[in-house]
């Protein structure tokens, strides 16, 4: 399973370095499969483990901010894995030569 996520307290203003770097340390120590991008973080993994992951970051947040938003995209396919970059390849494959990741 590949989700999608991110989370952010909301009504903080100015730079959200701090509060991200807190989450992407919780997911690096996960152990799980993932890549960052600007505006979130893909990890892949069982259903139970990803999602407790997930509950995991929003709860940080949540612990420090008086409101915390949480957004998830969830891509369950049970009869696949190494998707994070496998559907590259496959992207690639189709166009006949790398692109830029």
């Amino acid at each position: 399973m590949l989700v999608e996520f991110s989370t952010f307290p909301m009504g903080k203003e100015g730079n959200m370095s701090k509060p991200v770097a807190e989450v992407i340390d919780l997911i690096d120590k996960s152990g799980l499969p993932y890549e960052c991008h600007a505006m979130g973080t893909l990890v892949e993994g069982e259903w139970d483990e990803v999602m407790e992951l997930v509950k995991k970051c929003h709860s940080l947040l949540a612990g420090q901010y008086n409101r915390v938003s949480t957004r998830i995209i969830i891509d369950d396919r049970k009869d696949a894995s190494g998707r994070i970059a496998g559907k590259l390849d496959s992207v690639e494959k189709q166009l006949g030569r790398k692109f830029r990741r």
